[in-house]
């Protein structure tokens, strides 16, 4: 008889980017040498990517997950907690046996999305089924379920797109089922552009047929004959695994002609690999994009519902979006809507990077507030420094405030802030961020991947890059506050889609909650968090200063004198501002204004 022990290594991206892969490859080798009896699985991402790489191991004790294991420790809780029987608790970051540090990531998470993500092997369609895996689509044939009581299902729902905008889902199947066609289509939008928000890639990694199950159940809601996953190449760990689920869910039957015996359900799925624009985020370019043509968004109406791929009626969500439909379907809309607000219904995945103790994926009820997602799941501020603001919706998200910290999280509380909901990314930070270089990061990005289309968009974003580089450089000048806010409204009203309708955000949110900053950059000629080099000063306090030489040993330039055991000095005209000497000395002598 086999021993019921599980070790289960954490084999995401993220985890193999910490070496989860050596760790797991270290395990197999005791496991082979010593002839140890338990069972070596693979998962995906469990969320806590902070203490990557991640270890689980079950036993008839209980469920204790390693956190931060390398090749040494992987041999020590073998040795202690398989041998010995005797758990590391050092090394334990969850379980539901003692308290641990990090309870409080896991505690106020509701995970639907998530639910089979560091459950689950991604590459077993079994283990999947084991786990309510297709029991959805099994009850919508089983039970003889029409497409348009499954629409009304997701109506009820309140289940709203998750990639952005937010409108209804249902609503959007609805359109798309009234449109009637030979040909209809369905797309996964799997291309998110968002740097922070890598949940898509993760869900897609970790629990592929969540997402395969969520098109099976849309495309037969819409009557859609073909899917299509539009993913971007840079995820090859996410496309490989879809690649195997998409096979073992054709050996099932759960993709091909008659699906599950209902008659004239023929349907399949394939993986378009994308180039990574984020404009290919709006729909219209991703449909472009998938016909072979570059990805450049169109007017609308007609819209996707009408008139899409190949001109055909064509639905499109994204992969939380799908995540989400096995779970209604199979709980009812009712038990979905019981989460979250009157006009925000279900959870919402974030990723939580930046300033932030505890950076990693979680999802939580909508409704939760912005301050118990950052200082409660995620720990609070890395050194304990002061936060001081939160950037959410992606490279065209907005800035909230410190004082705004108690926002609600769903759509309208977020949009009042000037933020936006988006694919879910939150970029904390602390009192050394420089707000003005900040927004100049993101408008960096999102200049870069205009596609050129619209003028304002075009050349009004290059024009507001060009001011904020003025301004960082200490060559701000009076009147280009009110140039930005022009610029900005101008391209929000004037773009065709929602990269440029958006792309001003970061500007006008940093400006609208952090404008003294932007006048001590113009007119104090200062950077208040000491970030903008150009608008530094530095110099040395002569009552801190020993003389000992480091900080003029070490200047590139030769722009600080003085004689050993003497105070020195910095030459203004010779430093080049690279702080060097304020890193290098070691008694708090260099000053920097």
């Amino acid at each position: 008889m086999h021993s019921s022990t599980k070790v289960i290594v954490g084999l995401g991206s993220c985890g193999m980017a910490a070496g989860a892969k050596k760790v797991y490859d270290k395990i197999a080798a005791l496991k082979q040498v010593e002839n140890l009896d338990f069972e070596l699985k693979k998962t995906s991402c469990v969320g806590m990517c902070y203490r990557e790489p991640l270890v689980e191991i079950i036993d008839e004790s209980g469920s204790y997950l390693y956190g931060e294991i390398d090749e040494n420790r992987a041999m020590e809780i073998i040795e202690k907690h398989i041998h010995q029987k005797s758990p590391v608790r050092d090394y334990v970051v969850y379980t539901d046996l003692f308290e641990t540090p990090d309870r409080s990531f896991t505690d106020g998470q509701v995970k639907i999305v998530l639910r089979n993500c560091g459950y689950i092997d991604p590459e077993s369609i079994e283990e999947y089924e084991s786990r309510n895996g297709y029991r959805a689509i099994k009850k919508i044939a089983g039970s003889g379920i029409s497409r348009l009581d499954v629409i009304q299902t997701v109506i009820e729902s309140g289940l709203r797109g998750r990639g952005g905008g937010g409108f209804p889902t249902g609503l959007k199947w609805k359109f798309t089922n009234n449109n009637k066609s030979d040909e209809k289509y369905i797309i996964c939008n799997a291309d998110e552009g968002d740097p922070g928000a890598f949940m898509d890639r993760s869900v897609l990694e970790g629990d592929p047929h969540s997402v395969i199950e969520g098109m099976i159940i849309g495309a037969y809601a819409i009557e859609a004959t073909s899917g299509v996953i539009y993913c971007r190449a840079e995820y090859p760990l996410a496309i490989k695994r879809l690649n195997i689920a998409l096979e073992q869910a054709r050996k099932k039957g759960y993709l091909g002609t008659n699906i599950l015996g209902i008659t004239g359900f023929n349907f399949d799925i394939v993986i378009k690999e994308g180039a990574g624009a984020f404009v290919c985020g709006e729909e219209t370019a991703l449909i472009a994009s998938v016909e072979g043509l570059r990805g450049m968004p169109r007017k609308r109406p007609p819209f996707p519902a009408a008139s899409g791929l190949w001109k055909k009626p064509t639905n499109i969500n994204n992969v939380e979006t799908f995540a989400n439909i096995p779970w209604i379907i199979l709980h009812g809309g009712a038990e979905y809507a019981k989460y979250g607000t009157e006009k925000s219904k279900g959870t919402k995945v974030f990723a939580l990077a930046g300033k932030i103790k505890r950076s990693g994926l979680v999802e939580v009820p909508m409704g939760m507030t912005i301050r118990d997602i950052i200082f409660k799941l995620g720990g609070g501020i890395k050194g304990d420094k002061k936060f001081k603001a939160v950037q959410m919706g992606g490279p065209s998200g907005g800035c909230i405030p410190e004082y705004l910290v108690d926002t609600k999280i769903d759509y309208d509380s977020v949009n009042a802030t000037g933020a936006i909901m988006g694919s879910g990314g939150m970029v904390v930070m602390d009192e050394s961020t420089c707000m003005v270089d900040m927004a100049k990061f993101f408008l960096d990005f999102t200049q870069k991947e205009s596609c050129g289309k619209c003028t304002f968009c075009r050349i009004g974003t290059k024009r507001m890059l060009e001011i904020l580089e003025r301004i960082t450089q200490g060559k701000g000048e009076e009147g280009d506050i009110q140039r930005l806010e022009e610029l900005s409204f101008q391209i929000k009203e004037s773009s065709l889609c929602g990269l440029g309708q958006t792309a001003p955000n970061p500007v006008l949110t940093t400006i609208r909650y952090f404008r003294d900053e932007y006048e001590a950059h113009i007119i104090h000629k200062k950077c208040p968090a000491k970030v903008c080099k150009p608008l530094l000063t530095y110099t040395i306090d002569p009552e801190k200063c020993t003389g000992c030489t480091v900080c003029a040993k070490s200047c590139p330039t030769g722009a600080i004198d003085g004689a050993r055991k003497q105070v020195h000095f910095i030459r203004q005209e010779a430093c080049i501002k690279c702080g060097i000497c304020y890193t290098k000395c070691k008694f708090d002598a260099i000053i920097v204004e």
